[in-house]
């Protein structure tokens, strides 16, 4: 089933996301590091997104076509596991990031603000 939701532009215009711009997303997932996390804002940032961090949401829920997008490393912006239910099961992300050394209490990473990937410091 096709994805049906639609963005709204600077200009008021509903138009379907450019697929690139998911591709822009996944580059920079891609290069967070083993035992870090990052989140949906921090992308829509460094990619100068308009839309935010919701549209960066939206790119992530869509990754499980990619298995080389580490989308378990992508929080909000309190550090909560807020993608969780994209994973098959409401655990799966808990236990990739654990996996990896990062502590999960409540559904949140322990020692966020440490363990924190900004891409607009880390890229630049």
């Amino acid at each position: 089933m096709a994805d049906k939701r639609k963005i709204t532009t600077a200009d008021g215009l509903v138009a379907d996301p450019p697929r690139d711009y998911f591709e822009d997303v996944y580059a920079v997932v891609r290069q967070i590091p083993v035992g870090r996390v990052t989140t949906y804002g921090a992308i829509a940032q460094y990619l100068s997104l308009r839309a935010g961090a919701r549209m960066v949401g939206w790119a992530m829920s869509s990754s499980h076509t990619h298995t080389d997008v580490p989308a378990h490393r992508v929080i909000n912006r309190l550090g909560i596991l807020s993608g969780k239910n994209f994973f098959g099961s409401p655990t799966r992300m808990q236990e990739l990031l654990e996996a990896e050394g990062i502590r999960i209490e409540n559904d949140q990473v322990v020692r966020f603000k440490e363990l924190l990937w900004d891409p607009s410091v880390e890229l630049n």
